[in-house]
């Protein structure tokens, strides 16, 4: 399996954190990994710079927009938790979270 895009990232992460504890982003990564199969190679895969894997870029950039759309924020270098506003987005049950949907919640 490919790495999937950042915006397929956002759903899973923010359930990862549902429970409003502070996350590392090195644990959620696993996580993630973990929740879409991914193999050693797909984890290994470097973007075209060759200074970074495909894997960690999109879940960084997932967590950027999710803390654009204060669904997610930092608590100290390298952790961050759910806010308020991101439980109350997940009562809602939705499918589906992108770039769109962080946007306009």
């Amino acid at each position: 399996m490919a790495v999937p895009g950042y915006e397929k990232f956002m759903l899973p992460m923010m359930e990862i954190v549902s429970d409003q504890k502070e996350y590392a982003v090195s644990e959620v990564r696993d996580k993630l990994a973990e929740h879409f199969q991914l193999t050693e190679e797909d984890l290994r895969e470097l973007l075209p710079s060759g200074k970074q894997t495909v894997f960690h870029n999109r879940v960084g950039w997932a967590k950027v927009y999710l803390q654009k759309a204060e669904l997610l924020e930092s608590v100290k270098r390298g952790y961050f938790q759910i806010t308020q506003r991101g439980v109350e987005v997940l009562k809602e049950k939705p499918k589906e979270i992108d770039r769109k949907y962080a946007v306009h919640v």
